[in-house]
């Protein structure tokens, strides 16, 4: 037997007359009491507290000029993501020699100011939405719920496996005197695009 094996062993023992876990109360909301234009304006209000900035497009035609207005420097793309919606670029293969990368996203939960962005061939890899210091990711208004209950019943409905990015706005970080620190952890300025 390895010690593994042998320590593993020792702990199942303990904690075979251990009582069963209580069942966890689920006293919260399941389900929104907003209609899209609340829970959209409620997103918006919390990615803008969060230092990132928030812009709109219509239709999908309209997509190409504010992502110009966006856009500076290489871009990174993922495999899957629409062309289409994209003006002139200089595209990159390589995060790190790109500025900026350009994304979709799964869902967003307005009452935590977050994206979510499964691994989806119009997402990327998580390192594509990290590497970058800019980060542009559209969001499709009818992505956009108001709480987190909802917004996690929409990734597990992706049925995909794997790494799942929560973005609330740049990175940042905050030492012990509170001095903000952004770009540590990944893109130091985050444009968000409503599509809808």
């Amino acid at each position: 037997m390895s010690a593994k094996s042998d320590i593993l062993a020792r702990l199942r023992a303990s904690l075979a007359d251990a009582p069963a876990a209580p069942e966890a109360p689920r006293e919260y909301r399941r389900e929104s009491t907003l209609n899209a234009d609340q829970t959209r304006e409620m997103l918006v209000d919390r990615l803008e507290d969060y230092k990132a900035s928030v812009h709109s497009a219509a239709v999908p035609d309209d997509l190409p000029a504010v992502l110009g207005e966006l856009i500076s420097g290489a871009v990174v793309l993922p495999d899957g993501f629409e062309r289409a919606w994209l003006p002139a670029i200089d595209e990159v293969e390589d995060p790190l020699e790109a500025a900026c990368v350009i994304t979709s996203s799964t869902v967003s939960c307005a009452e935590t100011g977050t994206i979510i962005l499964t691994g989806r061939p119009e997402e990327g890899h998580r390192k594509l939405s990290l590497i970058p210091d800019h980060h542009i990711c559209i969001v499709l208004a009818d992505t956009i719920v108001e709480l987190f209950p909802e917004s996690w019943g929409r990734v597990h409905d992706t049925g995909l496996e794997g790494p799942i990015t929560m973005i609330s706005g740049p990175s940042a970080t905050s030492d012990i005197e509170l001095e903000r620190v952004e770009g540590v952890h990944g893109p130091r300025r985050l444009d968000v695009v409503i599509l809808g």
